[in-house]
C-alpha cells in the first residue's frame, strides 16, 4: 500500500500548509505549525483520499490502513513516551475530521481516546486532580455514545444537569470527583441500555470507531448541507487527524481557548481570543459555559499570553490572512491545536484585506480575489431603527455578545425544524431562532431566520462563527435569558416571548428586544445617501477604496437592471455604467388601467385587420371601400384604441425622461413589450368586477376578453416581438416614447444614448420587420425635433433568447447593433425546463448531481454557455465588433460572471444591489485570466 499517513511533531513532521488538498486544512497547517517550531502535540494524518476509498469499498477500511495506522501509533508512542492503553502511562488521543475547505464543526471528533475503566483508575490513582481522570472519562462515552453510536446527546446532557442540581452547583468543573465518578457509571448504563453493548474498553477499538465516524461525518446531513449553502465541491473527502490529547481540564493551571488574530467582526487589528479554565476546547465551541475575554489569561497567566500573543503575529506574517486559532493550556505548559483561514463578516473583510494592503502583507490583486462576490451583498443589509431602539428601553431582554453584525427583527421559533418549517409555509416569513446554544445540525432553521440569538456560549461558539460566515446578524451568550423548550417561551426577567411572538436582536451591540423593531438602511447605504458624512465611516471609506482597486482590474463592463428612476439612480451610487435591462411592462403597472384599455379592444383590432386581409384579395369594388373604410377607422385619433395609446404615450414618455435623466449620459438598454397581454388582466373574479367598474364596461365583456387571451404555454405563446409586428401602433407608441423622452432630456444639456432592444427575436425576419419600424419612427421623432442620431445615437438591438436565434445569430446579427442574452429564457428553453414549475425538482436533481447547480441560478456553462458561445461567434463573423451583454439574473452570480468574461462580452447587467457583486466577480475573472 502506498503511503496514505503523515507524520507531524517531534521533529518528523512530513507535511506541510501546501499539502491541503491531501491533508485537509487541519492536517496540513498543524504540520506546518510544527515546522515553524509551535508546541504542538505530536500525531498523524490519514489523507483524504481514503475517506473517498472507504465510501467506494461500501463504508469498509481499504487494505493495508490498519498496518500503517498501527506503525504511526507506536511511532507516536516512542515521541511521546506513553503507551496507548497502558494503564500506569496511558497515551491518550484526539480524532478530528479536517477537510480542504473549512467547514466549521460540521463534521465529528472525539477526544480522550485510550481512557477506559482501567487507565481512568490508575490515573486518578497517582495525581492530586482526582476529577480530572473522571471528567475526561465521561466525555470520552459521550463522545463515543453520541457520535458514533447514535445515542442522543440529551440523554447524557440530562445526567450531567441532573447531578449540578443535586449539587447545587453551576458549572461542570465545580463537579467533585466521586459526583464525577459515579456519573461515568451512569454513562456507561445508558450506553449499554440504548446500544445494547458495553462500552468498549479495547483503546484500539476505540480508536478504530472513532476514525471511522469521522470518515462516517463527511457525509451527515450537516456536513452536506453546509457543503451545499457554500458551493463545496469536487473534494475527495475529510482527512482524520489523531493527537497526542493534552488537557485544558487538568486543573486550574489549565485551560482551553479559541481566538482569532484579528476581530472577527470589525476587522480591527487586534487579539481577539476567549479562553475557559480548567476546561476542554469543545466547552468553548460549544458553548456550554460563557468563556471569558482573553484579558483574564493575560492578567493571571502572562507569560503564556505573551507567548499566544507572539504566535499569533508569526501566524498572520506566514498564512497573510486573519487566522482562527485553537489552544490549550496543560498544567502551565502551551500548546497549538490548531490554524486557519479564520471566517469573518463581510465588514471584517473589506477593512482586513485594506489593512494588509497598506501594511505591505499582500498585493491589491491578492486582496481584491480574497472577497467572495457574494458576501459584498451583505454591506448593505439593514440596522436596527436607532429610533425606534430609543423608545425600546423598556422592552430590553439584557444583552448578549454582539457576535455576528446587523439588526434582525423576526417571529421567535425555538428549534431549526420550526424555523424551517414556516418559512416553508409561508414564504417571506421573518423568524428569529432562539436556542440555548446552537449545534451543528442547526445550520439549515440557520440558513432561513433573520437572526439567531443564543442564551450560553461566546463571540467564538459555534452559532458565532457559522452566522458570521452566513452573515446572519447574531447575538450570543445571553446569560440573562432562559429558554424554556417545553413550554416554547423566552424569559428574562419579568418580560417573557412566546414562540411566534415578535423579538429582535442588535448584532452591532449585543441588545436583545420584546417586539418588533423596524430596521433601516446600513452604514453604506445612508452615506449613499447623504445622511451620514463618508468621512465618519470607516467602512465605507475601506469599501470604496476596495472597489476602486477591483474596478482597475476587471474588463467587463457592469450595468443594471431597473424600470425606475430610483434604482437606476441607486444603482450608478453602486458603479453601474448604464442599464443593461429596463422592463417596460414594469412602467404599465402603475397606470395599468389606460393599458387594460387598450388590450379590451386589441382583439377587435386583430380581427378588424384579419377583415382588410380577406378583403384585399377581392376584386368587388363594394369590398375594397369596406377595407377602406375599416383602415380609416382604425387610424382615427378618436377611436378608443389609438385614444388608449395616446394616454399610455405621455406615462412611457414621463418613466424614460426619468431614467435618462438618473443615467446622466451612460447608456439605457429599452426591451419593448415582452409578456403576454393576458398578465395584466385580472384572473379572480372580484379583480375583473373592480375592472369593469374602473373601465366602465360590461364585467362579462371582461370576462370574455381574459378568456379569449388566455393561453395553453403562455411562455411560448404570443409575446415579445410577436406582440409588436401584430400590434404596430402598440411598439410604434413605445418607440416614440423613449425618442421623444430622449429629445426632452437632451435638451436639457444632458447626454442621452438609447438602446432599444427588441424581445424574444428567433428569426431573422420578425428583427428586420420590427427593426424597420423601430428606425421610422426613431428618424421620424429625430426629425420633428430637428435633431439626427449625432444629437441622440439611438442604437436597436436584440435578446437572445431562443435557441433558434442562437443557433441562426450570424442571420439575425444582420438587422442588429448588439446582442444581450435573456438568460432566463434562453434556459427555459434550451433545458427544456418550465421557470414556474421546474421549482419542484431542481433542487433534487442537485443533490441527485445532475445538475451541478440549478441552472436558474448559476449559469449552465456547458449547455447554455455552448448557444452563448456559438451566438458570439456567429454573430461576430457577421458583424466584427458586435456589443454582446447579458441581462439575466446570472449577470450578476459570479460563477456566471466568471464565464461571461472568458466568453468574450462586453457587459453584464444585473439588479442594483448585485452591481458591486458582479464588479468584484469581473474583476477577480479578469485576475484569474491574467494568471494562467
Amino acid at each position: 500500500m502506498d503511503k496514505h499517513i503523515y507524520f507531524f511533531g517531534a521533529d518528523q513532521t512530513e507535511g506541510d500548509a501546501s499539502m491541503k488538498q491531501k491533508l485537509g486544512g487541519k492536517g496540513a497547517n498543524l504540520a506546518e505549525m510544527a515546522k515553524m517550531g509551535f508546541p504542538v502535540p505530536p500525531g498523524f494524518t490519514i489523507e483524504t483520499v481514503l475517506c473517498d476509498v472507504y465510501f467506494r469499498n461500501g463504508r469498509k477500511w481499504p487494505e493495508g490502513l490498519e498496518k500503517e495506522l498501527e506503525d504511526n501509533i507506536k511511532k507516536l508512542e516512542k515521541a511521546t513516551g506513553k503507551t496507548l492503553g497502558n494503564a500506569q502511562n496511558p497515551l491518550l488521543l484526539s480524532v478530528r475530521s479536517g477537510a480542504a475547505a473549512s467547514m466549521p464543526g460540521m463534521m465529528d471528533t472525539i477526544l480522550n481516546i485510550g481512557l477506559n475503566d482501567d487507565t481512568t483508575a490508575a490515573l486518578a490513582a497517582k495525581i492530586d486532580n482526582k476529577r480530572f481522570p473522571y471528567d475526561a472519562y465521561r466525555r470520552l462515552i459521550m463522545m463515543l455514545g453520541d457520535v458514533v453510536m447514535g445515542v442522543d446527546r440529551e440523554l447524557f446532557e440530562e445526567i450531567l444537569t441532573e447531578a449540578k442540581k443535586k449539587q447545587g452547583v453551576k458549572f461542570d468543573s465545580d463537579l467533585s470527583a466521586d459526583i464525577l465518578k459515579s456519573m461515568v457509571e451512569k454513562y456507561k448504563a445508558l450506553f449499554k441500555t440504548k446500544t445494547g453493548k458495553e462500552f468498549p474498553q479495547n483503546p484500539r477499538e476505540q480508536l478504530r470507531l472513532a476514525v471511522t465516524a469521522v470518515f462516517d461525518s463527511w457525509n451527515n446531513p450537516r456536513a452536506v448541507t453546509y457543503r451545499q449553502l457554500n458551493s463545496i465541491r469536487d473534494l475527495l473527502g475529510t482527512a482524520v487527524n489523531v493527537q497526542a490529547m493534552v488537557f485544558g481540564n487538568r486543573n486550574e493551571n489549565s485551560g482551553s481557548g479559541v481566538g482569532f488574530t484579528r476581530d472577527p467582526s470589525t476587522g480591527e487589528n487586534r487579539f481577539f481570543a476567549e479562553y475557559l479554565f480548567n476546561a476542554q476546547g469543545e466547552d468553548v465551541v460549544a458553548g456550554v459555559r460563557t468563556p471569558l475575554r482573553i484579558d483574564e489569561l493575560k492578567n493571571r497567566s502572562p507569560g503564556i499570553y505573551q507567548q499566544l500573543n507572539e504566535i499569533r503575529e508569526k501566524l498572520e506574517k506566514r498564512y497573510r490572512d486573519m487566522q482562527d486559532i485553537e489552544f490549550t493550556v496543560e498544567d502551565g505548559k502551551l500548546y497549538m491545536l490548531q490554524t486557519r483561514s479564520g471566517k469573518r463578516t463581510i465588514f471584517s473583510h473589506i477593512r482586513i484585506a485594506v489593512d494588509m494592503v497598506e501594511a505591505g502583507l499582500v498585493s491589491k490583486e491578492e486582496a481584491v480575489l480574497r472577497i467572495p462576490p457574494n458576501e459584498l451583498a451583505k454591506l448593505f443589509s439593514p440596522e436596527l431603527d436607532p429610533k425606534a431602539l430609543k423608545k425600546a428601553v423598556e422592552s430590553s431582554l439584557g444583552r448578549g455578545l454582539n457576535a455576528s453584525p446587523g439588526g434582525a427583527s423576526g417571529k421567535a421559533v425555538f428549534s431549526a425544524e420550526e424555523a424551517q418549517r414556516m418559512v416553508a409555509a409561508k414564504p417571506g416569513e421573518k423568524v428569529l431562532l432562539c436556542r440555548v446554544e446552537t449545534s451543528p445540525e442547526d445550520i439549515g432553521g440557520m440558513a432561513v431566520a433573520q437572526g439567531v440569538l443564543t442564551t450560553r456560549g461566546g463571540m467564538t461558539s459555534h452559532a458565532a462563527v457559522v452566522a458570521r460566515g452566513m452573515g446572519v446578524p447574531c447575538v450570543s451568550g445571553a446569560s440573562e435569558v432562559t429558554i424554556d423548550y417545553a413550554g416554547k417561551v423566552l424569559r428574562s426577567g419579568k418580560l417573557s416571548v412566546k414562540e411566534g411572538e415578535w423579538i429582535s436582536i442588535n448584532g452591532f451591540d449585543g441588545m436583545i428586544f420584546k417586539g418588533k423593531i423596524d430596521v433601516i438602511p446600513s452604514e453604506i447605504i445612508r452615506v449613499l445617501d447623504g445622511q451620514m458624512k463618508a468621512e465618519d465611516s470607516r467602512i465605507y471609506r475601506d469599501y470604496a477604496k476596495f472597489m476602486g482597486w477591483a474596478d482597475g482590474f476587471r474588463r467587463l463592463k457592469v450595468r443594471t437592471n431597473a424600470d425606475k428612476p430610483a434604482d437606476a439612480r441607486r444603482a450608478m451610487q453602486f458603479g453601474a455604467e448604464g442599464i443593461g435591462l429596463c422592463r417596460t411592462e414594469h412602467m404599465f403597472f402603475d397606470n395599468i388601467n389606460p393599458f387594460r384599455r387598450l388590450i379590451l379592444v386589441s382583439e377587435e383590432v386583430k380581427r378588424l385587420r384579419g377583415e382588410i386581409a380577406a378583403l384585399a384579395s377581392s376584386k368587388n369594388p363594394e369590398d375594397e371601400r369596406r377595407a377602406e373604410r375599416i383602415r380609416e377607422e382604425l387610424a382615427h385619433p378618436e377611436s378608443e384604441y389609438n385614444r388608449a395609446l395616446a394616454e399610455l404615450l405621455p406615462f412611457q414618455r414621463a418613466d424614460f425622461e426619468g431614467l435618462f435623466t438618473a443615467l446622466n449620459g451612460k447608456p439605457a438598454n429599452i426591451r419593448t413589450l415582452d409578456p403576454p397581454l393576458h398578465e395584466f388582466l385580472p384572473k379572480d373574479m372580484a379583480g375583473q368586477e373592480e375592472m369593469a367598474k374602473e373601465l366602465n364596461v360590461d364585467v362579462k365583456y371582461v370576462r370574455e376578453k381574459v378568456e379569449s387571451l388566455s393561453e395553453a404555454n403562455p411562455m411560448l405563446g404570443h409575446r415579445g416581438c410577436r406582440l409588436g409586428l401584430i400590434y404596430p401602433e402598440v411598439h410604434e407608441m413605445q418607440v416614440r416614447a423613449i425618442m421623444e423622452a430622449a429629445v426632452n432630456v437632451k435638451r436639457k444639456g444632458i447626454e442621452v444614448m438609447p438602446e432599444i432592444m427588441i424581445p424574444l427575436v428567433g428569426i431573422a425576419k420578425e428583427l428586420k420587420i420590427s427593426r424597420e419600424r423601430t428606425v421610422e419612427t426613431a428618424d421620424k421623432v429625430l426629425a420633428e425635433a430637428r435633431m439626427t442620431m449625432k444629437d441622440i445615437p439611438y442604437k436597436v438591438g436584440t435578446m437572445i433568447e431562443v435557441p433558434r436565434a442562437a443557433v441562426t445569430a450570424d442571420e439575425i446579427a444582420e438587422f442588429a447593433e448588439f446582442f444581450s442574452f435573456g438568460t432566463n429564457d434562453l434556459t427555459q428553453m434550451g433545458c427544456g425546463f418550465s421557470r414556474d414549475d421546474a421549482g419542484k425538482f431542481l433542487d433534487d436533481y442537485v443533490k441527485m448531481g445532475i445538475y451541478e447547480e440549478d441552472p436558474f441560478k448559476v449559469l449552465d456553462t456547458k449547455g447554455i454557455g455552448k448557444l452563448m458561445k456559438m451566438t458570439i461567434e456567429l454573430g461576430r463573423k457577421a458583424k466584427p465588433g458586435l456589443k454582446i451583454g447579458i441581462c439575466g439574473e446570472h449577470g450578476g452570480e459570479p460563477q456566471s460572471v466568471m464565464f461571461c468574461h472568458g466568453a468574450g462580452l462586453d457587459y453584464v447587467s444585473c439588479s442594483p444591489y448585485r452591481v458591486p457583486v458582479a464588479r468584484l466577480a469581473a474583476a477577480q475573472a479578469a485576475l484569474k485570466d491574467k494568471a494562467k
